[in-house]
């Protein structure tokens, strides 16, 4: 299974990042995954290009058909004014509109106080249920002083076992199972049954 990771941290290092990797951490160690890690801060010129001529660069071309052919996403925004940042909302509508339909999605966002953890549910999972995304009951938010405290960990388990189950569902009923593809003509069904 493919697990693509998008971060969008602006320093480095980044609470963002560091938040997205252990996100990734937790859902491998459920299910292992083939990883891809896309830094947006990388891609921010070729983002703005995109929306000023329509196309997008070799790098931002292959950001997006990662995305596209991930079995899954950790998406992991720093908080600003309240909201997901510009960068990470830019990224996301240079996308192809259907590329993240039915696609399992952890979501995940950074700030400096737990104040801001409401952004989870009024920006980020409106966004994700926009573009027809299945996002993951548990969201993880990570304040300043959740850092080395009790329950982040905990959280990260949860949601990285949600995204994984999803993942895992997803990946095995596209494939028909075995027992779908052996026809059984009934008498003889019948004859197994009564002996």
């Amino acid at each position: 299974m493919k697990l693509v990771v998008v971060s969008a941290g602006l320093s480095v290092p980044s609470s963002t990042r560091l938040l997205a990797d252990r996100l990734a951490a937790a859902v491998d160690r459920q299910a292992p995954v083939d990883l891809q890690v896309i830094e947006l801060r990388d891609l921010a010129v070729e983002i703005a290009h995109n929306f000023t001529n329509g196309f997008p660069g070799r790098e931002l071309a292959a950001a997006q058909q990662a995305v596209t052919e991930a079995d899954g996403l950790i998406v992991v925004t720093p908080v600003f004014t309240a909201s997901y940042s510009g960068l990470f909302k830019s990224f996301f509508d240079v996308l192809d509109k259907e590329a993240l339909a039915g696609k399992p999605v952890l979501i995940a966002a950074t700030g400096g106080t737990a104040r801001h953890s409401l952004v989870l549910e009024h920006a980020l999972r409106p966004l994700f249920a926009y573009l027809r995304a299945v996002v993951v009951p548990t969201a993880v938010y990570a304040a300043s002083e959740d850092w080395g405290a009790e329950g982040l960990p905990e959280r990260i388990d949860r949601a990285a076992g949600e995204l994984a189950a999803l993942m895992q569902g997803l990946s095995t009923a596209a494939r028909p199972a075995k027992h779908d593809l052996e026809v059984v003509p009934f008498a003889e069904q019948l004859a197994k049954l009564s002996a």
